[in-house]
């Protein structure tokens, strides 16, 4: 399995990094946390920018790539906070009806005409649902209430793209931390300056970077289909959950009290992480999976396997 990335995967992942940069910047998720979670206006330069058609077959006007790349941009999306459900729609729902055969709903949902509703047994909620209002730790996910069957496959694709979002949420805190930690100053030089504060930091890129190619990898196996795609997601889910945590943690001690407050931009990454780590599967959940892979006749362990 070759785990670099073409300079096309390269170059889409950078586009759409710089897009979400130039649109939705802080002030814009503080708005839509003031004056309604959704503007339509967002959610049409998604669709002009031609994101709710990354998987959608050519065949139906979309561009047709895969998993790899789905995940390479649900993880800008992560970075940015995006508050609309593209992930939900174009990432997951897309390959999950695809799976089915059920085509009849790709024009729409390449249009932007149509976001789908993610239901599953796993989740208590529905994301962008209808119905009464539930309360979320994170002011931007529209929930109510709602569940469904208990779709293996659908549940490996949402949690895999939940770990995609927690790797650029990591990203975009650890960012935050840094960028905070060179112009508060202590003691007369830069918070930054302080090696106990370097090595909270490296500790936290390195989990980060550790992380990074268990979700590719993830993404990797599910678009193959391959036996044990679900242990390798669940391993993606466990890796990322820790790593964004880890990230939100470090974030709010080098702000320091302030970290907590509103007034900090930090806030509206670290809620999302705390709920994508509860999504789609707990952190218990998901171990439970690797545990019964590794413990059970999923993998050939042991010298005779590894060195064969």
């Amino acid at each position: 399995m070759d785990f670099r990335f073409t300079e096309d995967q390269r170059a889409l992942a950078e586009s759409v990094r710089d897009f979400l940069a130039d649109t939705h910047g802080p002030e814009v998720l503080r708005r839509l946390d003031q004056q309604g979670a959704r503007d339509p206006a967002i959610w049409q330069s998604l669709v002009d920018m031609g994101l709710t058609g990354v998987l959608v077959p050519e065949e139906f006007g979309g561009l047709g790539l895969g998993l790899v790349d789905a995940a390479l941009i649900a993880a800008e999306c992560g970075r940015a906070c995006v508050a609309e459900p593209l992930v939900d729609t174009a990432f997951v729902a897309v390959p999950w009806l695809l799976a089915k055969g059920d085509t009849g709903q790709m024009a729409a949902i390449l249009a932007g005409e149509r976001s789908i509703p993610l239901r599953h047994a796993i989740n208590p909620w529905v994301a962008d649902g209808d119905g009464a209002r539930l309360k979320s730790v994170d002011p931007l996910r529209i929930l109510t209430k709602g569940t469904g069957s208990a779709d293996p496959h659908l549940l490996d694709l949402a949690a895999l793209m939940s770990a995609a979002q927690l790797v650029g949420l990591a990203d975009a805190m650890l960012t935050q931390a840094i960028e905070y930690a060179k112009i508060r100053t202590q003691f007369g030089q830069p918070i930054g300056a302080f090696q106990a504060l370097k090595h909270q930091l490296a500790s936290c890129a390195v989990a980060i970077e550790f992380a990074k190619p268990v979700v590719w990898r993830a993404a990797q196996a599910l678009q193959d289909g391959m036996p044990t795609r679900s242990i390798h997601v669940s391993h993606a889910k466990v890796a990322t959950t820790d790593a964004a945590t880890l990230a939100a943690e470090t974030a709010i001690q080098v702000h320091g009290a302030m970290g907590y407050t509103y007034e900090v931009d930090l806030h509206f990454w670290m809620k999302r992480t705390w709920a994508l780590s509860g999504a789609w599967g707990s952190r218990a959940f998901h171990l439970n999976r690797i545990d019964n892979a590794v413990l059970g006749d999923m993998f050939e362990l042991g010298p005779q396997a590894t060195f064969a």
